[in-house]
């Protein structure tokens, strides 16, 4: 039900609908697709997968699995796992093609390269590729072949990639798996999901890949790959209004998934460079406010190396994690703030990339997920044409051009996202203005003091009694006011103790 009968005012669902569409207009993003791109998406048929096709390898038969999201329908890599000799373990990930019916200059390319990615909101989603493609016949679906880019990697029994391998193949979906319920599983928390209990040998293969996770992350750990984290919230609704903001958090389902995904770009960009092709490098660079990180980490009495250095600021940021968990997230996030966004910027042999500082690893790309990113897709096409030995299918011209286009998109992208996700936080607090609630202040400057309330996880502005307040202090709060049309949450301090 779109609107209340009794007062005709909208739901919080389409208010928040509304509110993200007038943010994607005012950002010049695209909200709907246009005719070409409908009339295009339904005369595509699913290609007639040929196992004997040249260039391509029938690895159906491995156990192949996807973890996702539980809502996830668009399923863009799925995982294999297999014992090696001497300790070592091979992984392999399977990348969906999606090039192979969305072609470059597409109507449907056209409108994937202007927005440049799905873009999240609470409430809606906006699709880089139509609904029933990205979610049908691009997608990994279980029990379905589909055409796939295989990255097939050894790591050694420390963890290491000893070898990788690129190549198109033939793969099936055995099993249809969620984060959530695979963590709980191995965390000894759970009982073994269906889906994996239906596929013969799956349990060993997962928590095979879950072991060598570990021992690859570790590794990143050791060079520093920076520990961060945030919270990240989920909008639940319930008969068309907000009900709750559900913290997604970490788990070592997600962790194994990112590992593998690192490992696969990296391989990948390793991959065109060693075969003298150009390609769109994903960027953290060695941060310009280093000094400022330095001085955070004083207030914290942790001394850091006056030059950037990777492993110093984990070993802080592992530090401080052990010691205030509840005050973590608020410390990551002043640290990603200070390191500044991440970027994409083309390459070609002989160029020496920025690399990935907050990775730690020099040669990155973004490759595994092109049914939800267009660098992916634009990566998965030079991919293609390398080992086919055609010339690759962009100028390294034009890829300078579409890396600042995709760093631009992203940088408005994120704040679309941001800004209806303060909405639906004003939203979900508007019945309860003049509660009391626990805080823990969260910054201090000339533009303002802001609180996190620990009930729920929603930021606000202290408009009144912030005078001496200091970060990380807990102090009691009373909300004041709302604005979900632009997301204001306002608070005061209370100089009596919440019971």
């Amino acid at each position: 039900m779109e609107e209340k009968q009794n007062n005709n005012k909208l739901t919080d669902i389409a208010l928040l609908r509304k509110i993200a569409d007038a943010q994607m207009l005012e950002k010049k993003l695209l909200i709907d697709f246009p005719p070409e791109v409908v009339s295009e998406k339904a005369a595509l048929k699913a290609p007639v997968i040929d196992a004997s096709a040249s260039g391509y390898r029938d690895v159906r038969d491995l156990l192949w699995a996807s973890i996702d999201n539980d809502d996830s329908l668009d399923l863009d890599q799925l995982t294999a796992a297999e014992k090696l000799d001497n300790g070592s373990v091979r992984i392999l990930v399977a990348v969906a093609d999606v090039d192979v019916l969305v072609p470059r200059g597409s109507a449907i390319d056209t409108h994937a390269e202007h927005n440049t990615s799905t873009v999240y909101t609470a409430g809606k989603i906006y699709p880089m590729i139509p609904v029933g493609l990205s979610t049908g016949l691009t997608s990994l679906n279980f029990n379905e072949d589909r055409y796939a880019m295989v990255v097939d990697m050894v790591i050694d029994s420390v963890g290491k990639i000893a070898h990788y391998e690129l190549y198109q193949a033939i793969v099936r979906n055995h099993a249809k798996l969620a984060y959530n319920s695979v963590a709980a599983w191995l965390d000894g928390k759970g009982e073994e999901p269906a889906a994996i209990t239906a596929v013969p040998g799956l349990a060993e293969s997962i928590r095979l890949q879950h072991e060598t996770s570990q021992k690859m992350r570790a590794i990143r750990d050791r060079n520093g790959a920076l520990t961060l984290e945030t919270i990240q919230t989920k909008a639940v609704f319930k008969d068309g209004y907000i009900v709750d903001l559900e913290v997604d958090g970490p788990n070592c389902a997600k962790e194994l998934i990112e590992d593998f995904m690192i490992a696969a770009n990296n391989s990948t960009a390793r991959f065109l460079d060693s075969h003298g092709y150009p390609s769109i490098r994903r960027v953290v660079r060695i941060p310009d406010r280093w000094k400022k990180i330095v001085e955070l980490a004083a207030e914290y009495d942790f001394d850091l190396r006056r030059k950037p250095d990777v492993i110093s600021l984990n070993t802080f940021l592992l530090e401080q994690k052990r010691k205030d968990p509840l005050r973590f997230p608020d410390l990551s996030l002043t640290v990603i703030k200070l390191l500044g966004s991440g970027e994409y910027i083309a390459e070609k042999q002989g160029m020496k990339a920025p690399g990935h500082f907050s990775l730690a690893i020099k040669d990155y790309t973004h490759s595994t997920a092109p049914n939800r990113r267009y660098p992916d897709l634009i990566t998965q096409r030079i991919v293609k044409a390398c080992l086919a030995g055609q010339s690759s299918p962009y100028t390294f011209e034009e890829l300078e051009g579409l890396a600042y286009h995709l760093t631009d998109q992203e940088d408005i992208i994120t704040k679309v996202e941001r800004s209806v996700n303060k909405s639906a936080a004003a939203l979900l607090l508007k019945p309860r203005i003049g509660d009391l609630f626990n805080g823990l202040v969260t910054g201090v400057s000339d533009k303002g003091t802001w609180v996190r309330i620990l009930e729920i996880p929603v930021e606000g502005k202290l408009i009144g009694g912030s005078s001496g307040v200091e970060i990380g202090e807990r102090i009691t709060v009373k909300l004041v006011s709302v604005n979900p049309q632009k997301g204001f949450i306002d608070f005061i301090r209370m100089r009596t103790r919440r019971k």
